[in-house]
């Protein structure tokens, strides 16, 4: 008896393991599988992440005594969506059709996320003169945009990310779409500059990447403000769809599309700093801010004039964020008294 006990106990044990190497093995096989991948998409991230740096010439933000490292300190981003594709050949005068700064905090992980309108009325240093915000980009590309930023907002940009057209429609595509809700029925022009090409209705649903594209260029039914609402939304849905379990596969595919029409002024290792804000543990806490402003047309030009109480509050938010004490004011007050948007050159 003491022996049948015995091999009864030996073949439990036997078919324990044999169901433990059913579990085990294909976890491995997982395991492997997912190591392989991501040391080799980790690989081509950081080509594709070389091949995107542009050095700018700023060793640091004009407003930093000390250089910023966003593995410890918080930093800001400029992230500018460029009116440009390839069929258009005019990255070097296009404009910017859509314009964010980004403040990130590195104690709470948390993201302030600032859409400016493209008309927005500001002072711009390139030319000296007051006009569109988004005409900067043409005037003297990365830097003069950095600049009338600063400029706008008193607070140090550390670094910028430049994407065109053709870049956005990649990425949304790659990732199989968006959901986003459209606020009601209209249509809009492709990437290709065909006339009512998209045809959107009202309502939760997924897009592809031209008709991503449309809702966030798409103002014919309100303004400024509320596409600054939309490239918010849609941007959030793309970091959503990118960050879950779903896409994981898909990455290789969004790292190609980035790849191609992106340029940026952060080094890989730069980079792959903020990949802690998405493995901290904590939920990743974004905020939206659009500045608020009236509309204004002194002439056949028409602008959105800021508000100037309500973007003192918004400086005042951002510097917090960034625990940033500006050293001295960044604003003269007879820099803005320069010649106004009646010298401004043709660039509608």
């Amino acid at each position: 008896m003491k022996n049948n006990k015995q091999s009864r106990i030996v073949k439990r044990k036997r078919r324990f393991r044999k169901r433990v190497y059913f579990i085990v093995i294909p976890l491995l096989i997982v395991v492997i599988a997912a190591a392989a991948l991501f040391t080799r998409l980790y690989m081509k991230a950081d080509s594709v992440l070389s091949d995107s740096y542009r050095d700018d010439g700023r060793e640091r933000s004009d407003l930093r005594v000390d250089d910023v490292d966003p593995k410890f300190d918080n930093v800001s981003i400029l992230l500018m969506g460029v009116d440009s594709s390839d069929k258009r050949d005019n990255t070097e005068s296009a404009r910017t059709d859509a314009l964010m700064v980004a403040t990130l905090n590195k104690d709470d992980k948390s993201v302030k996320l600032v859409s400016i309108p493209r008309d927005s009325l500001v002072y711009i240093p390139e030319v000296d003169y007051e006009t569109k915000i988004n005409h900067a980009h043409a005037y003297g590309q990365e830097n003069a945009v950095v600049d009338t930023v600063e400029s706008l907002l008193e607070i140090p940009i550390d670094y910028w990310v430049r994407v065109n057209f053709d870049s956005f429609i990649d990425v949304v595509d790659a990732l199989d779409g968006v959901e986003v809700d459209v606020p009601y029925e209209f249509t809009e022009q492709d990437s290709k500059d065909r006339a009512n090409a998209i045809h959107l209705y009202p309502g939760v649903q997924e897009l592809d990447g031209e008709q991503a594209l449309a809702l966030t260029r798409t103002r014919k039914l309100d303004n400024d403000i509320e596409r600054g609402k939309r490239q918010q939304q849609v941007l959030k849905s793309i970091l959503d769809r990118t960050v879950s379990l779903k896409s994981v596969l898909k990455l290789d595919d969004v790292i190609d599309a980035v790849g191609k029409n992106m340029e940026t002024s952060m080094l890989p290792s730069e980079v792959k700093s903020f990949v802690s804000y998405g493995v901290s543990g904590k939920k990743l806490k974004i905020e939206n801010i659009t500045l608020e402003g009236d509309d204004y047309q002194p002439g056949n030009t028409y602008f959105w004039k800021l508000d100037e109480m309500a973007l003192q509050d918004t400086i005042h938010e951002l510097q917090e964020h960034l625990e940033y004490e500006p050293q001295t004011s960044t604003v003269e007050d007879d820099s803005h008294s320069s010649t106004s948007e009646t010298a401004t050159p043709s660039v509608e």
